[in-house]
């Protein structure tokens, strides 16, 4: 074989080398890296239709949950107060347990406002958690924040109870479908 011949065989084989190389950084590899890419979103977004299925088929049962949420919140008005008053008066008359103080304070948020109550009673053990149960189970929507018992006599027979509860005020507006 001829120097020549040998020397342009080795500059085409060094080329096409080079060639390669470069076709692989400058096309394959970004294209591979973009199919990577695209597969990951498209595994994305597939889990996402999903779970919009999903809460689609869920759909009615939450309206209807979130329907009853709403229809057990407070009122938006001064009746809010007195709703709640009402109730923790008609809570201490079923257990027997002696609610000494309410104070009620409404806090304003943009889209909805909160009734909080600091209530402060007296009871029997038995009493208390009659009335804590009777809270609990009621429809309205008091949330309990805070619940303080402490003795009330040397025996432990009398419990003092001191509650922060809080509870929901959707604007009119929103409470409606």
């Amino acid at each position: 074989m001829k120097i020549n011949n040998r020397q342009q065989l080795l500059i085409i084989a060094a080329v096409a080398v080079v060639a390669l190389f470069a076709g692989d950084r400058i096309i394959l590899s970004p294209l591979s890296n973009l199919w990577s890419a695209r597969a990951k979103e498209i595994k994305k977004l597939q889990t996402d239709v999903t779970n919009a299925k999903s809460l689609a088929r869920q759909e009615q049962r939450l309206r209807s949950r979130w329907d009853e949420m709403r229809r057990n919140t407070l009122p938006d008005s001064q009746l809010a107060q007195q709703q709640v008053l009402q109730a923790f008066d008609r809570w201490a008359r079923e257990t027997g347990v002696t609610v000494t103080s309410v104070n009620p304070q409404r806090h304003e948020g943009d889209d909805y406002s909160t009734l909080q109550c600091r209530v402060e009673g007296s009871g029997s053990l038995a009493k208390v958690t009659q009335f804590l149960y009777a809270m609990e189970k009621d429809p309205m929507a008091l949330r309990f924040e805070n619940i303080e018992l402490s003795t009330h006599d040397n025996e432990g027979q009398i419990i003092a109870i001191g509650l922060q509860v809080s509870g929901l005020i959707l604007p009119a507006t929103t409470k409606k479908p």
